[in-house]
């Protein structure tokens, strides 16, 4: 079970950070979940609840009566202990057994997937080790749970690589529906029939995705279909992906749309599309262990600017695991809103999209997302990459 991998995994990075407890706090998950308890139990918690991982591999679940069977079918535990009026006191005596230096809890400035202990959680949990002189042993888990998420294991990495494959399929029958005359749509119901069709779901939400804009007057990201119609001469980019036992695919991919008596692309969408082709190339070359995010999207970058096209308002690539958008480090440029992620240096077995874009005046946005797993010694395609513009007669 990817619970027991995940938890074993965790005992590993805190031997490897000198960490000595590992401590996950939350309570009413369907309202309040922290985005690492799918690696911790199979279900929603009620009441206050902890699960604790010692650097020697000793794990430990305090939870509410109700919610202790379900823990303990995981396996994963060595003790799971139920109380009944409150947390506090098992709380407490196990962790003056454990007696830790340091008790990591997730919580993070700068990363939203490791921050999801709240204020009120965490000033509660202040409380309850104050009483037992550790308040002060509390530490962010930033490391350890970035860690744990990012680098995935060869089970995630295939439940990833069948979602790609679903996503490339749908991709496949939706140039067989686009035409001239098609609305937005109309081409998303389309592919969204397809992914009910096979029992799926979508990686993110129904309303954006699939996403398809056609021309140059559109959101170009982060927008719903339309009722807009699909003109001859417009390039049309669409963003989709898909959900396998909860690890998503995030694609996009371009379209052109052949004027009557066309065989080709015009020249600027040509060159515009070869432009990105190269960015991505050159952002792969660059992607190994070690390598920082910032250097990564600063070469595929220069390629777009160099070709005299607007830099991307955006970053380069975002890691992919059980959301769209998983993990701390990023392949981005040095912008507030980034915090410290294009500093943070790529490992093994991280799973980032490569995704530059540019704009084709009169004809609309040029993009390309293809996905890859940073190797020891460089980076191997999830994703079978576009590297010719798929063109649509009509």
């Amino acid at each position: 079970m990817l619970i027991k991998e995940k938890i074993k995994q965790a005992a590993g990075l805190l031997r490897e950070f000198d960490l000595d407890c590992w401590l996950t706090f939350t309570r009413e998950t369907a309202i309040n979940g922290d985005p690492v308890l799918p690696f911790l139990v199979p279900g929603d918690l009620t009441w206050h609840s902890s699960f604790l991982v010692g650097r020697d591999g000793r794990t430990k679940a305090i939870v509410g009566r109700y919610d202790r069977q379900m823990v303990v079918d995981t396996g994963a535990y060595d003790d799971v202990e139920a109380f009944v009026t409150g947390f506090r006191e098992p709380l407490q005596a196990y962790l003056k057994t454990l007696n830790p230096r340091t008790i990591a809890v997730n919580y993070s400035e700068g990363s939203e997937i490791c921050d999801g202990l709240t204020h009120g959680m965490f000033l509660t949990l202040q409380g309850t080790l104050a009483e037992i002189g550790m308040a002060d042993r509390l530490v962010s888990a930033e490391k350890l749970v970035s860690a744990l998420r990012e680098r995935k294991s060869a089970v995630e990495i295939g439940h990833i690589k069948e979602a790609v494959r679903h996503t490339q399929e749908i991709y496949a029958l939706a140039a067989g529906f686009l035409a001239p005359g098609k609305t937005e749509k109309e081409v998303a119901d389309s592919m969204y029939g397809e992914v009910v069709r096979r029992g799926l779901k979508t990686a993110w939400g129904r309303e954006t995705c699939p996403a398809v804009y056609t021309g140059p007057d559109t959101a170009q990201a982060h927008y719903n279909p339309t009722g807009r119609t699909i003109e001859r001469g417009h390039v049309v980019n669409m963003d989709f992906g898909v959900k396998v036992e909860h690890y998503c695919s995030d694609l996009q991919r371009t379209f052109y749309i052949l004027e009557e008596g066309e065989d080709a692309a015009p020249a600027d969408v040509r060159r515009g599309f070869e432009t990105i082709v190269r960015s991505i190339e050159a952002a792969r070359l660059m992607m190994k262990p070690g390598a920082t995010g910032l250097e990564v999207d600063a070469a595929a970058r220069k390629v777009v600017t160099d070709a005299g096209y607007e830099e991307f308002p955006h970053a380069l690539g975002h890691q992919v695991g059980r959301f769209p958008h998983d993990g701390t480090a990023l392949l981005g440029p040095a912008w507030e809103k980034y915090a410290r992620k294009p500093f943070r240096r790529l490992e093994p077995g991280m799973v980032f999209t490569i995704e530059p874009r540019l704009m084709v005046a009169g004809r609309g946005i040029v993009t390309i997302e293809d996905m890859v797993v940073v190797t020891e010694t460089g980076t191997e395609w999830l994703s079978d990459p576009q590297s010719e513009l798929i063109l649509i007669r009509g």
